[in-house]
C-alpha cells in the first residue's frame, strides 16, 4: 500500500490535526477533530457545486468539530450556508452526527443508504429499547452482571453527539448521486453497519471510502441488536465488491489517502482470516464445556492488554469476538451451546 496523503500521515505520526487540503480541482479534504477519541478526527471531504458545496460525511456534533468544520470551508471560499447537501457513508455518529446541524444552518438535503436510515430514530431519538436489546446481548454472552448494565447504557454518552436528520434521499447500491458535475456512483459495503456506502468517482479514479477500508486499522465489524446477522461474511464480500475497482487514490474518512487498493483489501481480508483462526484455537482449547464471547474477547492479542481496555471498547472487543464466532459457525467450525450464558464449543471432526 501506497500512502499519498504525506502531509496527513505525517500529522498522524505528530498527533496533530492535519490541514485543510485541495485534493483534486473541486474537491477538499477537511479534517474534523473527534474529542477525546484515539480515532482523533474524521476526513470529510468537499465537494465544488456550481451553486455551492456537498459534503461526504459531517464529523459528530461537538463545538469542536462544528468550528474546524466551518473553518475548513472557509479556508475553501464557502460558509456553512453554502452546503447543498450531505452524504453520509453510515449512522454512525463521527459521521451523521454533524448532519442535521449543517442541514438547519443551510438547508442542505441528507442522503444514507437505506439500511442505515431505517435504524436511526431506535438508536439516536427512541433508544431505551435498543439499550435494553444491548444490555441483554452482553448479559447472554457472558458479561457479568455488574458490567453488562454500564456497558450497554455507555451508548447514551454518545447522544448529544448527534443532531437527528432523516435524510431526504436514500441512496441504493449502484445509484449515482445527483450532484451537478459530478458521476459519483453508490457502492453498498455493508460489514461496518447494514448501510455502509462508499462513493466511487469513476472519471477522476477516487474512491471515498468511508470506514470501509482504513490505510492502518481494520473498522469495528460487529454483531449488534441492529446488526445484519453475519456482519464479518457481509464484510468479505464488501472487501471483494471494491477490491477490483478502477481507483488511482482511496479517500478514507479517517488518517489519511492512499493508492493500491487490492492491496490494502488483501491485508484486511488476512487480517480477519488470522483472527478467525486464532479464535477457532481458543474454542478448541475450552474443551467440550466452551467459552462464551466475553471470556474468548478477554483472551485475545489486542493492541494493549485487556486490563488497558475502556470499558467501552470492551464492549466493542467482545461483540468483534461474537462476529467471528457466528461467522465460524457457518464454517462449520465452532457451534453455540444455548445458555444462559451462551457458550462456544468446537464442532467435532
Amino acid at each position: 500500500m501506497k500512502i499519498t496523503g504525506t502531509v496527513q500521515h505525517q500529522a498522524w505520526q505528530d498527533k496533530v490535526l492535519p490541514p485543510v487540503e485541495q485534493v483534486r480541482p473541486g474537491l477538499w479534504s477537511f479534517p474534523v477533530p473527534l474529542p477525546n477519541n484515539p480515532l482523533r478526527y474524521v476526513l470529510v471531504y468537499g465537494l465544488e457545486l456550481p451553486d455551492g458545496i456537498a459534503l461526504v460525511d459531517a464529523g459528530w456534533d461537538a463545538p469542536e468539530s462544528w468550528s474546524a468544520l466551518c473553518g475548513g470551508l472557509k479556508t475553501a471560499g464557502y460558509e456553512i450556508t453554502d452546503v447543498r447537501a450531505v452524504l453520509v457513508t453510515h449512522l454512525h455518529p463521527d459521521h451523521y452526527g454533524l448532519a442535521g446541524r449543517i442541514r438547519e444552518a443551510s438547508g442542505a438535503w441528507v442522503a444514507l443508504h437505506p439500511a442505515d436510515a431505517g435504524l436511526l430514530r431506535e438508536r439516536y431519538q427512541d433508544f431505551d429499547g435498543l439499550i435494553d436489546a444491548i444490555g441483554a446481548q452482553m448479559k447472554a454472552h457472558g458479561v457479568p452482571e455488574e458490567e453488562a448494565g454500564p456497558l450497554a447504557d455507555a451508548s447514551r454518552t454518545i447522544l448529544p453527539l448527534v443532531r437527528h436528520a432523516d435524510p431526504e434521499l436514500l441512496l441504493e447500491d449502484g445509484e449515482q448521486v445527483p450532484l451537478p458535475g459530478w458521476r459519483l456512483r453508490t457502492v453498498w459495503t455493508p460489514g461496518h453497519s447494514p448501510g455502509h456506502v462508499c462513493f466511487l468517482d469513476p472519471e477522476r479514479r477516487l474512491l471515498l471510502s468511508g470506514d470501509h477500508v482504513l490505510p492502518r486499522i481494520t473498522s469495528a465489524i460487529t454483531v449488534h441488536p441492529q446488526q445484519r446477522h453475519n456482519p464479518l461474511a457481509d464484510f468479505f464480500d464488501s472487501l471483494d465488491k471494491v477490491r477490483a475497482l478502477d481507483v488511482e487514490e482511496v479517500l478514507p474518512a479517517h488518517e489519511y489517502r492512499f493508492a493500491e487498493l487490492a492491496e490494502r483489501v488483501g491485508a484486511l481480508a488476512a487480517h480477519h482470516t488470522a483472527r478467525l483462526d486464532e479464535i477457532a484455537l481458543l474454542v478448541i482449547a475450552a474443551g467440550d464445556d466452551g467459552a462464551t464471547a466475553w471470556d474468548l474477547a478477554r483472551r485475545l492479542t489486542w493492541s494493549r492488554p485487556w486490563e488497558q481496555i475502556q470499558p467501552f471498547m470492551r464492549r466493542t472487543a467482545m461483540l468483534e469476538t461474537l462476529a467471528h464466532l457466528v461467522m465460524l459457525a457457518t464454517q462449520h467450525r465452532v457451534r453455540m451451546l444455548e445458555g444462559p450464558p451462551a457458550r462456544w464449543c468446537a464442532m467435532a471432526e
